[in-house]
């Protein structure tokens, strides 16, 4: 049997991006920034159970479909998926 499985792996530079935006948003209200960052992280979790939920990224050059992208609160998200594959016999 195989089992597909995703795992969402954020990277240092879209960590460091978080972070900006979140600074940049407490300037005017810590409540809300902790509310866009919540709304991110939730929408990006989505694709771990359905990758291809969002739409192709149209900007990425040389895309083969695994770059996608999805905009919340004015944001741009892009991701890509990759697959694990788990082998199990029994």
């Amino acid at each position: 049997m195989v089992v597909q499985n995703y795992q969402l792996i954020w990277t240092k530079r879209s960590q460091q991006n978080m972070l900006t935006t979140y600074k940049y948003i407490c300037k005017e209200s810590e409540l809300n920034a902790k509310k866009v960052m919540a709304d991110i992280i939730k929408a990006a979790e989505k694709a771990i159970v359905n990758p291809e939920l969002y739409p192709i990224d149209k900007y990425k050059e040389n895309n083969d479909g695994s770059y996608r992208v999805f905009e919340k609160h004015k944001y741009r998200i892009a991701y890509r998926i990759k697959k694990i594959l788990f082998l199990y016999s029994r």
